[in-house]
């Protein structure tokens, strides 16, 4: 049964619809005027106004406007007298649903309730079939997303929308620990204020909140509310998002949060994977350095931002002196242990965020960042002096002594484009290789091409 607001000036009428209306099961509110409708409109939720044309100090058209103004779910009935019926088909036209003349018959009466009623609750479950279409496609929408910028841009939209929130934060489990990655909706509030009030809000309560989600309290922003809920899949979890509300929180947003955030965590889960899998493309076999394919993409990254970061960065080009006589002396195994640990010296005579790479066989590419050809010598020089002093494969009782070439090229000393950068750095090694080895050079003009035959790479280790 509904709850029925009825509007009707004269007492005997009301007294009648509203007995009944209430003898037919229904909650009935009966009061005499618009002003009293309006009152009980803003007091509590009705599914259908029965109201007469004819009201005191305004009239049932007024009224009709402003419930479908405010409350545009909520169906109309009007009432009008017999040489009345033009106003009553423009009430019609202006979203009511139905219109009676007086006087009114009880089983008209029902019968226009009840089809009323049945409209209302058609268009009530056409509605949140319509919300619950467009959840599953927001859901879907996030789960399938594997590029992280766009998975943040996705997600912040979906919970904004979908969950009628006023702005909305999105927090990711990085490194063991949820960090600040995304947020929306919080006007010229920068970043930093943002990530200030609720990271450590957040990393305090988010696993003890169960999935379906919880109110929280977040201090120095200015929203009545904040929900927040975990983003969790096969019992890992993967981040939150809060969502903040100016008002009270709605009953669109608990419903829909968690649906959403089940979405988000399948979504983590495979962008781990796929990066997972991305780095395997990236990684060198044996030594797990990085690999040629993936300095080609750094180096475009360098050369793309140089022109407006105005950093120099240097290339080292490393080949291994006489390595094919270790192969030939102690066989490919031993010769695949000492470029590994080659790998590890490399590793710890260079800074974090430069890049280290086996180019193929027993050779190595250095990218240093930020590192002009002064910067890159004295790098080399430390580089060429550890290995040179280094004892390889100690503990497995061979103590082997081994040396390298090193050439150095600069951006924008020595090149302005990736493939002559490279190209350098290896005539430069290559001239080393030609004369007494264990030496650095620094690119140059005129240097000799190196043969064709080494620009074919190899896993276990050229001529040396």
């Amino acid at each position: 049964m509904a709850n029925i607001l009825l509007v009707d000036d004269e007492k005997v009428a009301r007294s009648l619809y509203s007995d009944f209306l209430a003898g037919a099961g229904h909650e009935v509110t009966a009061v005499g005027s618009a002003q009293e409708a309006k009152d009980a409109l803003a007091q509590s939720k009705f599914a259908l106004l029965v109201t007469d044309l004819i009201l005191p100090q305004s009239d049932g058209m007024a009224l009709l406007q402003h419930v479908k103004s405010t409350q545009p779910d909520v169906e109309v009935l009007v009432i009008t007298a017999l040489d009345k019926v033009e106003p009553a088909v423009r009430a019609i036209k202006s979203g009511a649903a139905d219109y009676l003349v007086k006087p009114i018959q009880p089983e008209v009466l029902a019968h226009a309730v009840t089809r009323a009623l049945t409209q209302h609750s058609l268009l009530k479950e056409n509605e949140q079939l319509r919300q619950h279409v467009a959840l599953l496609e927001a859901g879907q929408r996030i789960a399938t997303t594997l590029d992280r910028e766009q998975l943040q841009q996705a997600t912040t939209a979906a919970f904004m929308s979908m969950c009628m929130a006023d702005a909305v934060a999105v927090f990711t489990r990085e490194n063991q620990q949820l960090e600040f990655t995304a947020h929306l909706g919080f006007g010229e509030l920068a970043r930093e204020a943002v990530e200030k009030a609720t990271l450590n809000a957040v990393r305090e309560c988010v696993t003890e909140i169960e999935a379906g989600g919880q109110e929280i309290r977040i201090e120095g922003l200015e929203f009545e509310t904040a929900f927040l809920v975990p983003v969790s899949e096969s019992d890992s979890l993967y981040g939150a998002v809060l969502l903040f509300f100016k008002h009270d929180i709605s009953d669109v947003g608990v419903a829909g949060a968690p649906f959403l955030a089940r979405h988000l965590g399948l979504a983590l889960k495979n962008l781990g994977k796929f990066a997972a899998v991305e780095d395997l493309v990236y990684l060198d076999d044996l030594t797990h350095l990085f690999n040629s394919r993936y300095l080609e993409l750094v180096l475009d990254k360098e050369f793309k931002s140089a022109p407006s970061t105005e950093k120099p960065f240097s290339l080292l080009f490393l080949d291994l002196d006489y390595f094919k006589s270790i192969n030939d002396s102690h066989g490919h195994l031993v010769g695949s242990k000492l470029l590994v640990e080659v790998a590890r010296v490399l590793k710890n005579c260079v800074r974090d965020n430069d890049i280290v790479c086996r180019w193929g066989g027993d050779e190595y590419v250095i990218l240093l960042r930020g590192t002009d050809s002064g910067g890159a010598l004295k790098v080399a020089e430390r580089i060429r002096r550890s290995i040179e002093s280094h004892r390889f494969l100690a503990r497995e009782g061979f103590s082997l002594n081994i040396s390298t070439c090193i050439g150095i090229a600069s951006y924008p000393e020595h090149a302005q484009e990736k493939a002559q950068l490279v190209d350098l750095a290896d005539r430069a090694m290559y001239r080393g290789k030609k004369g007494t080895r264990n030496i650095i050079y620094m690119a140059a003009k005129n240097l000799e091409a190196t043969p064709a035959s080494r620009h074919v790479k190899n896993t276990d280790g050229g001529e040396g």
